[in-house]
């Protein structure tokens, strides 16, 4: 039986913890919290709760796998149901568009806009769907051989074209190149530099929809953190790693606070920075900086929105209302991302959301505050252009038997994706 040390407790280090223990290997996981679940938990304060982190996620097939292969299924224990509205944008030219998951409806919603903006937003999704075809089976559902890529994905993976200049080129209309950009957008991301390929996104919405937890995404986490109990993954919260140690130019074990884990196999699904065995590999990379949140305690006749809202502008802000609350209550959380010289609230007023007579509680968290919570981004690498794709780490590194899974790590960040990189990770390993 190997021994496997993972280090970091967020949703992709619990995730390649349960998938090693199932085939066999012992797996200790480091934490440096008291608990687990990283961005992926809640904070609760004065009878309310929100989501720290996200609030639904792509791919449901990622998650039902997950726990597939790790013992009872999903359906056994969480329900998983699907939004049929993706989210509501507001634009400064007063218009809203409802975005549904459905292809046909979001035909339907863009017509309704202008005539002819349908058939352009579904020609712009289906654009996508051979680049998912080609990356989905050579990219995020199978460990990838960075010098060894198939033509149809080097071609892609070492385009030029960035998602800026696409959008630009296909859409006349302002409103559809915000939509486009939006999910890039709201993870602090520069279109310039994000490659044109991952519009791929727009199709990952519509072709498999986006799911959520009744109760909070926390849930999620917590139902996997008894999966690594009945796996027997000893957890070691409270605990933080120091360094990955290397001998004779492999990792043989892990530095922590409290003293050396020996390994066979090392998984890192924290930002690589804080370990100097990898920082030097990743010091050509940037983290993506979250958003100013704010987590609002609401009471009274507040509107009634879906459970997410993006308010188009400089700044831009995002609503979600999905947070648990008293009898009468409300649970908001909001959003900023762009020129933000003013308290959250007031530029909600301004973009005609004024709730500041509502609020009976609030929890301000600034970027720094967030990073400094979770000991990195949980938005992952900074695009700045195509060679961001190979300047991080995973499923392998440079340094034999040390691996790398999470936002940090290939394929990137977000719940889908972070879950395929453990997904990743545990093939590369294989069975003990």
């Amino acid at each position: 039986m190997s021994r496997v040390v993972v280090l970091g407790g967020g949703f992709g280090g619990m995730a390649v913890a349960a998938r090693l223990a199932k085939t066999g290997h012992e797996v200790v996981l480091v934490e440096r919290a008291t608990s687990l679940g990283g961005a992926l938990g809640s904070i609760s304060e004065e009878g309310f709760t929100w989501d720290a982190g996200p609030t639904h996620t792509l791919l449901p097939a990622v998650v039902r796998d997950l726990f597939r292969k790790t013992g009872r299924p999903l359906e056994r224990e969480l329900e998983l149901v699907p939004l049929e509205l993706l989210r509501e944008h507001r634009f400064e030219d007063d218009t809203t568009l409802s975005l549904p998951s459905a292809r046909a409806g979001q035909l339907r919603a863009w017509d309704a806009l202008g005539p002819g903006l349908g058939q352009r937003w579904t020609e712009h999704v289906d654009s996508f769907t051979e680049d998912w075809e080609v990356l989905r089976h050579h990219y995020f559902e199978h460990p990838w051989d960075r010098t060894a890529l198939p033509a149809q994905v080097r071609q892609r993976l070492d385009s030029r074209e960035m998602l800026h200049k696409r959008l630009r080129r296909t859409f006349r209309d302002e409103r559809q190149r915000e939509v486009a950009a939006y999910p890039f957008l709201a993870d602090g991301h520069e279109l310039r530099n994000v490659p044109a390929w991952m519009g791929l996104v727009a199709f990952l919405e519509q072709r498999f929809g986006a799911w959520t937890v009744p109760g909070g995404m926390a849930r999620l986490g917590e139902v996997l953190g008894a999966r690594l109990t009945t796996r027997k993954v000893e957890v070691l919260p409270g605990t933080r790693a120091l360094d990955v140690v290397v001998r004779e130019g492999r990792a043989v074990g892990v530095r922590t606070s409290a003293g050396d884990l020996d390994a066979d196999e090392v998984v890192c699904a924290i930002d690589p920075r804080a370990l100097p065995a990898l920082a030097r590999l990743v010091e050509r990379t940037m983290p993506a900086i979250p958003p100013v949140t704010c987590h609002l305690g609401l009471e009274g006749e507040v509107p009634q929105l879906p459970h997410e809202v993006v308010l188009h502008g400089d700044p831009m802000l995002v609503v979600r209302t999905g947070g648990t609350a008293p009898e009468g209550r409300h649970a908001w959380t909001v959003h900023g991302r762009g020129r933000l010289a003013e308290d959250v609230l007031r530029a909600l007023a301004r973009a005609r959301l004024d709730l500041r007579d509502h609020v009976v509680h609030r929890v301000d968290r600034s970027p720094r505050q967030q990073v400094e919570a979770w000991s990195g981004s949980p938005l992952g690498v900074l695009w700045q252009g195509r060679g961001t794709v190979r300047a991080r780490l995973g499923p392998d590194t440079p340094v034999p038997h040390l691996h790398a899974v999470g936002a940090h790590a290939t394929p990137g960040s977000g719940l889908p994706f972070v879950g395929l990189s453990a997904a990743l990770v545990a093939e590369r390993i294989g069975p003990a």
